[in-house]
């Protein structure tokens, strides 16, 4: 039998690197997607306890909390946020406002931005 010569975990460490380099390579094009039309993004990658935030971006008065789905189609993009997701990065947004009160008083949206094979990136505003 001709394997790879790599332990099972090895290899699970590599498919994780790879997921989190395309992770990390969808949220730069949706940040450069965003700053295009007109935002400026406040935080990546935004961890709290009650959850991640993909992108936090600000426009004008409106705060948008953004979450990044890349798959191969849009279906699977779209099917990849679940009502759970949803609620998450509501409760993490609550706290980041809670945390950055010069923000409170803006418009808040809940965006996703698809990216789905070679396109542009698709921005969805208050689609979460």
């Amino acid at each position: 039998m001709v394997g790879s010569g790599k332990a099972p975990d090895e290899k699970w460490r590599d498919e994780r690197r790879a997921r989190d380099r395309r992770g990390r390579r969808a949220e730069w094009l949706a940040a450069l997607a965003l700053r295009l039309h007109g935002y400026r993004i406040l935080a990546k990658r935004e961890k709290s306890p009650l959850g991640e935030i993909d992108l936090i971006a600000v426009r004008g008065h409106r705060v948008a909390f953004v979450e990044v789905k890349q798959r191969a189609t849009l279906e699977a993009a779209e099917a990849a946020i679940t009502p759970a997701q949803r609620a998450r990065i509501r409760r993490a947004a609550s706290l980041w406002l809670s945390r950055n009160p010069a923000f409170q008083a803006h418009d808040l949206g809940f965006d996703i931005v698809f990216l789905v094979g070679w396109r542009w990136p698709q921005h969805l505003e208050n689609a979460l």
